[in-house]
């Protein structure tokens, strides 16, 4: 009797770990399964906005697709990285509160003007935000070869660098937007919570704040200066 009660207790916590698990992961489901869907509800200019220059026979972009106050502060590190030399694209939530429901995930990103620019050119760095307390990068994307420079570079410059990267953020899809250039691959960056507030002073990442270059600390450049040297070789 009592090892029945025993399997019948456990069935009960499994299953109600499976559903507080699936509970999770639909809160988390993208509110807008394409652009169309979001253009259609949202608008631009107030809620969201889509920012890109292209200098002249650049190889290189850098992208935000999760910018703004969606995915704090990979705009500003894309914008840096970019600078006047390189390609640049940054979708970016602009609202007072609730950005999370103007994410689409990587592999369904299909804003026009974002495919346009990546598609023409060779070697896409695409910038992302990861939870976690820790001070850690994980480097995915399909371009393996300088998967490894980015890391060997970031490694370098003293930042901490995951030996492995969990499967929902490796970005190795062929549909995600990072591998959809001329040579069909690309970096991801997923950037730690923890990391990411060492970029600025009191670790603070509120929009305002981060939109502030005089609030960025030297891990800040010295971040985007190692992801940029493991670039020399891929040209402009």
């Amino acid at each position: 009797m009592k090892k029945a009660l025993f399997v019948v207790a456990a069935n009960v916590l499994v299953l109600t770990f499976c559903n507080t698990a699936q509970a999770a992961s639909a809160s988390r489901a993208d509110t807008y399964p394409n652009f169309r869907e979001l253009a259609a509800h949202q608008a631009e200019g107030k809620d969201y906005r889509r920012v890109q220059r292209f200098p002249r026979g650049s190889r290189v972009a850098h992208i935000a697709i999760h910018g703004g106050a969606i995915e704090p502060p990979t705009t500003q590190l894309a914008d840096a990285a970019a600078g006047g030399s390189y390609a640049f694209y940054s979708f970016e939530g602009l609202k007072s509160s609730g950005n999370r429901e103007l994410h689409i995930t990587s592999t369904r990103f299909d804003e026009p003007t974002a495919l346009k620019l990546v598609a023409a050119v060779d070697y896409t760095v695409s910038w992302h935000a990861a939870a976690g307390a820790k001070a850690t990068t994980y480097v995915g994307g399909r371009d393996k070869g300088l998967v490894s420079k980015v890391s060997a570079e970031l490694r370098a410059a003293g930042f901490t660098v995951a030996t492995s990267v969990p499967g929902k953020i490796a970005g190795v899809s062929t549909r995600n937007i990072a591998n959809k250039n001329r040579r069909g691959m690309g970096v991801q960056l997923e950037i730690s919570r923890g990391q990411r507030e060492q970029f600025f002073a009191g670790g603070k990442l509120g929009r305002a704040w981060i939109e502030n270059p005089a609030n960025r600390t030297k891990a800040f450049y010295r971040y985007v200066a190692a992801v940029n040297r493991s670039l020399r070789t891929a040209g402009r």
